[in-house]
This record gives C-alpha cells, structure tokens and sequence, in this order.
C-alpha cells in the first residue's frame, strides 16, 4: 500500500462513515467555483469536532498525506485543488454557534456556521457581522482566505474582526490564539498569522469574532460618471473630508453592461458608485447630501438615494 492508502485505510477504520470515497463526493471536493478543472482528493472526511480535526492530521502527518481544508466551496482561486491527492477535512457540520456575548459584541462560532446562518442567528440582537464577501461562506474560510467585502471601508476586513482562533496544526496539536479582551499584552500576534494563511499553516475549527452594532437608519446612493477616475476622485475625497461611508462598490461600464443584461436593468452603461451610510436618520441623509456635493464636482450625474 502507498504511504496515502495506508493513512486512508486509517482514517477509515477510526471514523468509519464520516469518512467518504464516494467518486460524486471527491469531486465535489476538488474544485471550487473559480471554474478551474476539479482535482479530487482521495478521501474526504466530514469532520465534526476538533478533536477530529485533530485525529485526522495526526494520522495523515505520520504519514505524509497532504490536507486541504474545506468549507463551502465558494472561493474562486483554485485552492481546494487536490494535486497531490490526500484527503479533504470538510467543515461544514462544524456548523454550532457557541455563544453571543451581546453586551461585549462578540460570539464565538464553529467554522462551518455561515455568515448568513449567524445573521439570523443574531438578528434580533440588534448586533451583525460585518464582513460580507458575496457568498454565502462558511466563517472558518473566510478567516482563512481573508475575505472582505463592501463594508470594509468602515467596518474593516475579516483581519480586523477576529479575536481569537482555535487552530488545528499539521501534527494534529491543538492551539488558542487570542482572547475576548478587546486589549491585549504584547507579544506575537498569532492570530493574525493565521487569516489569510489560505489552511497552509493549521486548520482553524472556531472564531471568536467581533460584532457591530445596527444602525437605526440606513442611506444608499447610486450615482455614475463620464470615467473612472472622476469616480474614484469622488472616493478620494468623501474619504478625505471624512465622510463615514458604510459601504462602496465600484463598477465599470462592462460590468454595468453585465447588469443591464443579466438583471433587465436600464442602467446607463458608465462607471457607477453604489454606495450606503448607516446612523441617524438626520446623519446618513447629510452624508447622503455631502457625497452627491462631491459626486457633482468630477461629473457625477443622477444621484439616486433614498432611506
């Protein structure tokens, strides 16, 4: 047997049918939506805990079995790809909300919850989560990968929201990075070690992350203009004056072309700023009427807002 089958047989023996080598499972464990070919593992093992995250690399380390981590498929770069064969650690029963800590802001999460499941969870709350990359992924990959989205203008990237890290490492030990406490003592930051390692440095099986209070009211705003860069400029300075943007996207005429077509929009076919303000009502109607001031100056044309 070669030294991947005899760490398959292994890992089948201990966790018997958490343990998959279905051919329609591998490979849909072998690509994600980036398009590229798919690359099966060799066995996929729907883990449950983090102790058996940590059984499974240990058995897979004496061995040298290649792992790769997977939470719900959503990425576009290709990393789930099993070149070299081995076995893939899916995490998405490792779905538990531990607990919300309401007055400190904060939760701790299993990294198979997605950030859609912890919106409803939290909903009632009158907290969120911020980091928002499109998908409906799972929070362990996003802290893996480093995602962000449209809100990290104000609200920062998956970096700026995570506390604390439970991480599995190659031989299978057990680590906590960080705390709840909002300040810290010197020394290594290995929690940010870990966001955006891509799994290459441990597996992470629960976040301690941050939560943000909701707005009570909420402006977006549409705008387009004659170039990009007069949409950028626009940015620039909404940024410089220190107008607190909640959320900004920017699109190109190809993409709004896209748009037009996919949705059966009208749209005109220009570089657009999509963008929204949290606060007050009286305070996300004066950033609302701050922005179309500056949007006016570099050709920003049918400023469209609305509460």
């Amino acid at each position: 047997m070669t030294q991947h089958a005899t760490a398959i047989a292994e890992l089948q023996a201990r966790f018997k049918q958490q343990l998959s080598t279905r051919p329609a499972i591998l490979d849909q464990h072998g690509h994600d939506e980036s398009g590229w070919e798919s690359h099966p593992p060799q066995a996929v093992l729907f883990a449950r805990s983090t102790e058996d995250v940590s059984a499974a690399l240990k058995i897979c380390h004496a061995h040298d079995c290649p792992v790769i981590a997977f939470g719900a498929g959503t990425a576009v770069e290709g990393h789930v790809q099993a070149l070299a064969g081995g076995l893939s650690i899916d995490l998405s029963e490792m779905n538990a909300i531990i607990g919300v800590n309401s007055e400190d802001m904060d939760c701790i999460v299993q990294a198979g919850v997605t950030r859609k499941q912890l919106a409803e969870h939290i909903r009632d709350t009158g907290l969120f989560f911020s980091v928002d990359p499109g998908a409906d992924a799972t929070l362990g990959g996003m802290a893996a990968t480093g995602a962000s989205g449209t809100n990290t203008v104000r609200y920062g990237a998956m970096r700026d929201n995570v506390r604390a890290l439970t991480v599995v490492m190659a031989n299978g030990d057990i680590i906590k990075t960080g705390t709840r406490a909002r300040k810290s003592s010197a020394g290594y930051d290995l929690t940010h070690l870990f966001i955006g390692s891509e799994g290459t440095l441990g597996v992470i099986t629960e976040l301690t992350l941050k939560l943000h209070g909701l707005q009570e009211a909420i402006s977006a705003a549409i705008c387009h203009f004659p170039t990009i860069g007069d949409a950028v400029q626009t940015v620039i300075e909404a940024i410089q004056y220190g107008i607190p943007i909640a959320r900004m996207e920017l699109l190109d005429g190809m993409a709004m072309q896209a748009i037009n077509a996919y949705s059966r929009l009208d749209y005109p076919e220009q570089p657009h700023l999509f963008m929204e303000f949290h606060g007050s009502e009286m305070s996300a109607r004066e950033q609302a009427e701050q922005l179309q001031e500056i949007a006016r100056e570099h050709g920003g044309d049918a400023f469209d807002w609305a509460s």
